[in-house]
């Protein structure tokens, strides 16, 4: 009987191939445009608060300043104006995404060489305008970058562009945390704030050098049978984008955490002091503060959703315009996937992650099995950072090789799975091999999930509603991660308790018994529980986490049935141009429209159209 297997040639052919992906000019150039992305962030959320505090300014007015990163938290909020406007000049000149990359750099160029001429002591204010400025910029180049990440390949490049881009911006967050502090050390922060602006030139370049990609239109309104009425018009405009505003910062201050904008526009509406100073310290409390900031971005999006709402009824072009730049995307998908499935989808992002995001408490752990800080240094971040480059590498490696729905499979396994590394250390204590052995696991696992992620996601989106969309899925899905993830503490302490009162975690205490003394004491004496309860607590954790892995595991079979023809067949990869991971393509009714025919130079084969 013949061997139905590809031949070991063949295997190599495939292997090669798909390596090969990270030497094509695409990939290259996302490495750059990655850069350009985490630069401005950094040097705004953290490396702009060292400079202000030795200004002399205060740590509450610092605090302040982190408000001008809300814009990354809201990309959706204005992402259809990047889907639907087109720029004079420079469209016709570089194509929808890139002029939009070039512009928002030119911002971000302006905005950091402005800061570089101020003087926090005395210009606080324009100082913290120019970083908003700069953090809108930069948010906004994040959604247009992410648009031609999608746009510009096939699906079964997505995996090694978004490796790029993700070794790009790690890239940009160690040279904006550190660059500018030595620069501003041998010289003055002006001079090291005014070498970042020309660092952005990077991203310029990446602009520049990026090939054109198909330039798609969302499916046009007919608003022409619709009277023009100015005034009313305008005053309908005001209202819905008050509405809008308001759901923005409701929205900016749940998916942040931060509620000093929101208690600032409070007071200056008339509140009380007393109350504003309730809401921030609720705010920031926990697990109160977690239940607030969920509401707040539940309450935001109910707004936005009314904002876009046409009037029962009746016919208004401020409604019809922005049903259709919001609600389009929103039908264009659920249109395509259904109801059930496209559910199942949402639930999925939401939780493909959960069991990564509910280890916040990693840091005192290692702590608390009695390591030092500098081994925790070396160790996280460090080799762990080599670790997390290896496993995006991987992630992008599989997407090429086995397609996006493996590739996606693959990677909500390797979470959960790779929580149960920190069972083993937990029973190792502090021995600082057994900890390299577990940051390796979990951080290849981590990286390979990440691209994993990044990939299906973009998959999941659909031409002309490309940046709406990813926008959408980046923004939301570590929502329930924040929510289920203030709990930790009180998971791990309670598991404690409950083995020293002899419950089911206790049958993890005979696993402990040969840690040094000194392990755990620590922290099981600020719980008041035994050490070995206090790691029976740890090791019930860590299960817990492996647990929401299982129900993500299960959500993402279920996605695969429903996604593949037949519930099976997965071998079907790559889906063409018109059907992405197994999604029907769209009819004459939903299809966007092409301006220009792509060309070979433009794009390759097998691209989205």
């Amino acid at each position: 009987m013949r061997d139905s297997r590809p031949s070991l040639s063949a295997r190599t052919a495939a292997n090669l191939q798909a390596l090969a992906v990270y030497g094509e000019r695409r990939v290259l150039v996302m490495l750059l445009l990655g850069f350009a992305a985490g630069l401005p962030f950094l040097l705004i959320f953290d490396t702009l608060s060292v400079w202000l505090r030795q200004s002399g300014l205060s740590l509450q007015s610092i605090s302040i300043f982190a408000l001008a990163t809300l814009s990354y938290a809201l990309k959706f909020v204005w992402a259809p104006v990047i889907d639907r406007v087109r720029l004079p000049v420079l469209d016709a000149l570089l194509g929808p995404r890139r002029s939009w990359m070039l512009l928002t750099q030119l911002v971000v160029i302006l905005g950091l060489w402005l800061i570089a001429g101020s003087d926090p002591q005395l210009q606080l204010w324009k100082v913290g305008a120019l970083a908003a400025l700069v953090g809108f910029a930069g948010a906004t180049q994040d959604i247009v970058i992410d648009a031609w990440r999608i746009e510009a390949v096939d699906e079964s490049r997505h995996g090694a562009m978004a490796a790029a881009y993700q070794w790009g911006y790690r890239i940009a967050m160690i040279v904006a945390g550190a660059v500018p502090l030595l620069l501003a050390e041998a010289f003055s922060w002006q001079v090291s704030y005014a070498v970042m602006a020309a660092m952005m030139c990077v991203g310029v370049a990446g602009s520049l050098l990026a090939p054109r990609e198909v330039a798609i239109r969302p499916p046009a309104a007919a608003l022409s049978q619709l009277p023009a009425r100015p005034a009313v018009e305008a005053l309908e405009w005001a209202l819905r984008l008050a509405i809008i505003l308001v759901a923005a910062l409701l929205m900016g201050s749940g998916l942040t955490g931060n509620a000093v904008l929101l208690q600032d526009i409070l007071l200056r509406a008339g509140a009380t002091q007393e109350f504003g100073e309730t809401l921030l310290a609720l705010w920031r409390s926990i697990p109160t503060g977690v239940y607030l900031q969920v509401f707040a971005v539940l309450a935001g999006l109910g707004m936005l959703a009314l904002a876009c709402r046409p009037i029962p009824g009746v016919q208004t072009r401020p409604g019809e315009h922005l049903s259709r730049a919001y609600g389009a995307p929103l039908r264009n998908f659920f249109t395509r996937f259904g109801g059930r499935l496209g559910g199942l989808i949402l639930a999925l992002i939401c939780l493909y992650r959960l069991s990564d995001f509910v280890l916040n408490l990693m840091g005192p752990f290692y702590l608390d099995l009695g390591f030092t800080l500098s081994e925790i240094a070396q160790v996280r971040k460090i080799f762990g950072v080599v670790a997390l480059i290896g496993g995006v590498a991987v992630g992008g490696y599989c997407v090429a090789r086995f397609g996006v729905l493996k590739t996606m499979l693959f990677g909500v396994f390797a979470s959960p799975f790779s929580n149960l590394v920190f069972l083993w250390l937990t029973t190792q204590g502090p021995q600082v091999w057994a900890l390299y052995v577990s940051i390796s696991i979990d951080n290849l696992a981590t990286g390979f999930a990440g691209t994993a992620l990044i990939a299906y996601m973009s998959s999941l989106t659909s031409a002309g509603f490309t940046a709406t969309q990813y926008a959408l899925f980046s923004s939301l899905y570590a929502l329930l991660g924040k929510l289920v993830a203030s709990q930790s503490g009180r998971i791990v302490e309670g598991a404690a308790r409950s083995a020293d009162a002899g419950g089911l975690p206790s049958a993890f205490m005979p696993l402990l018994g040969g840690l040094p003394p000194q392990s755990l004491a620590g922290g099981a004496e600020v719980a008041g529980v035994s050490a070995a309860a206090l790691g029976a607590g740890y090791m019930s954790f860590f299960l817990y986490s492996f647990g929401l892995g299982i129900v993500a595991i299960t959500l993402a079979f279920l996605v695969v049935r429903g996604t593949v023809p037949g519930g099976s067949g997965l071998a079907r990869e790559p889906a063409g141009p018109e059907s992405v991971a197994g999604k029907p393509a769209p009819t004459t009714e939903q299809a966007p429209t092409t301006e220009k025919a792509p060309t070979t130079e433009q794009v390759p084969s097998g691209v989205r159209a």
